[in-house]
């Protein structure tokens, strides 16, 4: 049994990390709130984008951008991981590096060349020695910001016109909840009309019952780039309020655990100190006995 001077010094060092770890909850708490409002602002934005240029869906055709026009052959793949910079975080970070290791293996399965490009410092550590990596973003992930949103966009945008990649996919969190964040993969470029349903069931106007100012090929020029930084905004926006939410849950299970182990260790200090004062006693008794 440990003494009585071992069992202190554990309770004291696990009350200083129940500090730590609830000055964390709160502080990730209080990101998090910031980053459910970032992204429900977000996520209105992009409502209302997708009901815009679904309405003349039926006059935009893939051949119309060279950010809609899938190659003929997909040869070079690049996949963009989200991953966080900093830990303590639960399995935010690991279920998300196993995704996109079964991601790249599937790409490498069907015979495609893959390269990867980070957001986020976890990413990047576990990847850099194990995969081709084209580039790391660090610094974007933990406060996104719509300038390096549109940096790292338009840095893929140019890798793709020049045939550097066929294909440009995000693999991120997508946030559920504090308690639930689920990997997911999307294609960023070239940039699917599928991912333009989110309408409302708004109907589709064909090109002779609308008048387009500017033109329909120049506002497809402004919109689609726009809308591809946009996808990666709001997936940097779920990637980051997924983070904030993981780790508020993270640190209130390590709160939780240290309570009950300074509980356990307290109770045991106890009946070390009750087996020291009995002890103490039987030789006080029997010495006086034996005089």
């Amino acid at each position: 049994m440990a003494s009585i001077k071992e069992y202190t010094r554990k309770v004291i060092s696990l009350k200083n990390t129940v500090k730590i770890t609830k000055t964390m909850k709160m502080v990730s708490a209080s990101k998090l709130r910031r980053a459910q409002d970032a992204e429900n602002r977000a996520k209105a934005y992009a409502h209302e984008v997708n009901n815009l240029i679904f309405r003349i869906a039926g006059s935009v055709e893939q051949d119309m951008h060279p950010l809609l026009n899938p190659r003929e052959e997909v040869k070079n793949v690049l996949v963009l991981v989200f991953s966080s910079d900093k830990g303590l975080c639960g399995g935010f970070n690991n279920n998300l590096i196993k995704f996109a290791q079964i991601k790249h293996d599937e790409f490498k399965a069907a015979g495609k060349q893959v390269s990867l490009a980070f957001c986020g410092k976890r990413g990047f550590t576990h990847f850099s020695n194990r995969v081709d990596v084209f580039k790391n973003y660090p610094g974007v992930t933990a406060s996104p910001h719509s300038r390096d949103a549109t940096e790292i966009a338009e840095e893929l945008t140019k890798a793709f016109s020049a045939e550097q990649f066929d294909e440009v996919h995000m693999v991120y969190n997508h946030f559920v909840s504090p308690l639930s964040q689920i990997p997911q993969s999307d294609q960023l470029i070239p940039l699917p009309l599928a991912t333009l349903e989110d309408h409302d069931q708004v109907e589709v106007i064909q090109e002779d019952d609308f008048i387009a100012e500017p033109p329909l090929e120049e506002l497809l020029n402004s919109l689609i780039p726009m809308l591809v930084v946009f996808k990666m905004f709001y997936a940097l926006l779920e990637n980051a309020a997924g983070e904030h939410g993981a780790r508020m849950t993270a640190m209130d299970n390590a709160t939780t655990n240290a309570n009950k182990m300074i509980d356990e260790y307290t109770l045991l200090r106890n009946r070390a100190r009750q087996a020291a004062i009995t002890t103490e006693l039987i030789e006080i008794i029997s010495g006086a006995e034996a005089l």
